[in-house]
């Protein structure tokens, strides 16, 4: 049976593709919608991008219809905007009727009145608009087509018991992998354990052929060696050339930004195995964009690359007292990076300076990569030019998103370690233990 969804402009904002995932449908946008549109176009940042491109897909798609009828999509759908229907009488007394999430609710009332016969869904990303829709007996949906279920996310690991003679097959030559209840990934990892010697045990990579030993487990990078079982994984993706494409998710504290810092200086500046390392970071505030703070694009961006510049410390710390005993490191971050900088070995951008580049011979390290949507993630990776690799890292649980268009299911970061998984240049680890300090991991475990 045809539906009719009532696009939200958060959805909008949200996938600016959106339109090609409700097949079969009436697609209706209110004329309100395109005119918040309108007033987020000159936004700085990921809302002010989202915000032009959906204004490229809809004037693409007016080149096979008209707009105001409706336009067939490949889908069967039918794409309009609604011009009518926005009498704010049919709100009930308590609405204030001058904003426009009442007067979009207002044309969802009325609608529902037009198709009695059909069912009318409002479609919204926004937790008020949901709540106040379902009080006036709308039906509501949030934008499911690229919702990631949290809980089952792949963790890029699992956990088998093997006999010693198959746990010593894998250093002399690799494994085939037994069969299993569920499925295996390339470069998934396996923690294997003996079921004949109580300490016999062992990590393995699953190449895509075989179970493998790891090859860099005893390697450190700019003096830093992984801790923890997950770490130790993480540190084999970063710091193998032939996967392309690394995510690493994390809690506050579990080393994810300072291991992939370490593989980077170490891969860059100690073996040349890239030209340049580039940090990117979204800048997703709860008060104003990048755009009004003052200076250059570097000078802007220092505020947010906080995390970046204290990995360096923390890892110049380490690489000096190793050198000197104790000793602490005679220069500072600052004159660090900016040295780097003026070589071109270290870059240091957000989201709103990606559009048009290629990075070739690049290692892309982007940081709280849960902030971006699907949309934007898809962006980044076709940044990628020959002999580039990018590392996504975050955290997505809700309380540590502050984009108000994605949450812990519906973020980029997610998004991409459930696409990615298949692919033999492509690798992800959740990592679990806080490693920081016993403060932060108190309060990581019981805040």
């Amino acid at each position: 049976m045809v539906k009719n969804y009532i696009i939200d402009t958060n959805v909008m904002i949200h996938d600016p593709e959106f339109m090609h995932h409700f097949p079969n449908s009436h697609i209706i946008i209110p004329l309100l919608c395109i005119e918040e549109l309108d007033n987020l176009k000159k936004r700085e940042g990921l809302v002010g991008f989202h915000a032009r491109r959906v204004a490229k897909e809809i004037k693409e798609l007016m080149e096979l219809g008209d707009i105001e009828t409706g336009i067939t999509l490949p889908n069967a759908s039918v794409l309009r905007v609604e011009l009518n229907h926005m009498d704010t009488n049919e709100l009930p007394n308590g609405f204030d009727v001058h904003k426009n999430d009442s007067r979009i609710l207002a044309v969802v009332l009325s609608l529902k009145k037009v198709y009695k016969d059909m069912r009318v869904i409002l479609v919204t990303k926004d937790l008020y608009m949901a709540i106040k829709g379902r009080s006036l007996g709308i039906e509501v949906e949030d934008y499911q087509s690229d919702r990631i279920d949290i809980d089952t996310i792949y963790k890029g690991y699992t956990e088998i018991h093997l006999l010693s003679k198959d746990i010593d097959q894998i250093y002399e030559g690799g494994l085939e992998v037994p069969e299993m209840t569920e499925p295996i990934y390339p470069n998934e990892f396996f923690h294997i354990k003996s079921k004949d010697q109580v300490t016999h045990e062992i990590l393995a990579r699953y190449d895509g052929q075989k179970l493998v030993p790891l090859k860099y487990v005893h390697d450190s990078a700019w003096g830093l060696t992984p801790i923890n079982r997950e770490q130790k994984m993480a540190f084999e993706l970063l710091m193998n050339p032939e996967i392309h494409f690394v995510t690493i998710i994390g809690g506050a504290g579990s080393g994810k930004t300072i291991l992939a810092t370490a593989t980077a200086l170490q891969n860059v500046i100690e073996t040349n195995k890239y030209r340049k390392i580039v940090f990117v970071r979204p800048v997703v505030a709860a008060g104003n964009d990048i755009g009004f703070l003052p200076g250059t694009e570097r000078e802007k961006l220092k505020p947010w690359m906080g995390s970046f510049y204290d990995a360096i410390e923390n890892l110049s710390d380490i690489k000096e007292s190793g050198k000197n005993h104790g000793g602490k490191p005679t220069f500072t971050v600052e004159d660090f990076i900016e040295q780097f900088r003026q070589r071109g070995v270290i870059e240091t951008k957000t989201f709103t300076y990606m559009r048009g580049r290629t990075f070739t011979n690049a290692l892309i390290i982007v940081d709280e990569a849960q902030e971006m949507t699907p949309h934007l993630a898809k962006l980044m990776l076709t940044r990628a030019g020959e002999h580039s690799k990018f590392v996504f890292i975050g955290d997505p649980s809700d309380n540590q998103i502050d984009n108000n268009y994605v949450d812990s299911k519906s973020n980029g970061l997610v998004y991409t370690v459930e696409k990615m998984k298949d692919f033999t240049i492509t690798g992800h680890v959740a990592l679990k233990r806080v490693e920081r300090s016993p403060l932060a991991k108190v309060a990581e475990k019981n805040m």
